[in-house]
């Protein structure tokens, strides 16, 4: 049974300065409603139990959302009938009980900040969440732990792109399998229009298996110093570990880059 996820936030953020000169991503309103409670939610209804929030010491401000205790029971205490407030503090005492958090203080890629959950995991498998991929009207996570059920794999979302988009993303070598689900022969991070075997896209959900810790351990840095996860999911690929790819049915919104960020407002008030 998968019950926990690993949820990677130790990232600078670059992409949404000024805002993020300030505020973590992860912290950005959308809709009255930070980002990662979205993604938490997420989690919950999938059935998760135990989440690990990586973080940096310059991102303690995340901890600190979940632990202003002081803070709620003064305004609460002095305003005794806002039933909206008690509600707010409710939730995030919810989550606080699912939620440990690990530091990555040096940005070195998502899959050194997978490494630093080692210890933690339990189960053969395990979720992760890339928090600036937000799917709404459907459970992502919850669709892939029901698929890994039936196929004891591991599984990446994945969602269709215009061809001349491939550019942009991780594409995979695909082999037919099921309606909306595919084998994964291959991921090529960013190929040429020419050089993509499909448009199926990675989207940041993933069941990925405990053995990737050994596989990270022994990785050698890749673009700009960092350890890839997509490089380590290669390598276990290549060995004949079996992945699936799941086309999601919800909707998909991109919140990493300022434009997507307020896209995803709009789109998201609209639900």
């Amino acid at each position: 049974m998968i019950k926990q996820a690993i949820i990677p936030l130790a990232g600078l953020g670059t992409r949404l300065l000024p805002l993020t000169s300030v505020l973590p991503k992860e912290l950005l309103p959308i809709c009255g409603k930070p980002g990662l409670e979205y993604i938490l939610e997420e989690c919950v209804q999938a059935g998760i139990k135990e989440i690990f929030l990586i973080i940096s010491k310059k991102k303690k401000i995340i901890k600190k959302y979940f632990y202003s205790d002081d803070y709620y029971k003064k305004i609460i205490k002095a305003k005794k009938n806002n039933k909206k407030l008690k509600f707010e503090y409710s939730k995030i005492k919810k989550f606080r009980r699912l939620v440990k958090f690990v530091y990555q203080n040096s940005p070195r890629g998502t899959g050194d900040a997978v490494l630093k959950c080692k210890k933690l995991i339990k189960s053969n498998h395990f979720l992760m969440l890339l928090p600036d991929d937000l799917i709404f009207k459907n459970n992502c996570s919850l669709a892939m732990i029901k698929l890994h059920k039936q196929y004891n794999s591991s599984i990446i979302a994945s969602k269709k792109v215009k061809t001349n988009d491939v550019s942009r993303w991780g594409i995979f070598k695909t082999e037919n399998l099921s309606k909306n689900n595919f084998l994964i022969k291959d991921v090529i991070e960013k190929p040429t229009i020419k050089l993509a075997p499909s448009n199926h896209a990675v989207i940041g959900r993933y069941i990925l298996p405990k053995k990737i810790f050994k596989i990270l351990e022994k990785q050698k840095s890749g673009r700009n110093g960092e350890i890839h996860i997509t490089d380590a999911i290669r390598t276990l690929i290549h060995q004949k570990n079996k992945f699936i790819g799941h086309v999601f049915a919800g909707k998909y919104l991109d919140c990493g880059t300022m434009q997507g960020y307020i896209e995803a407002t709009k789109e998201v008030s609209k639900l």
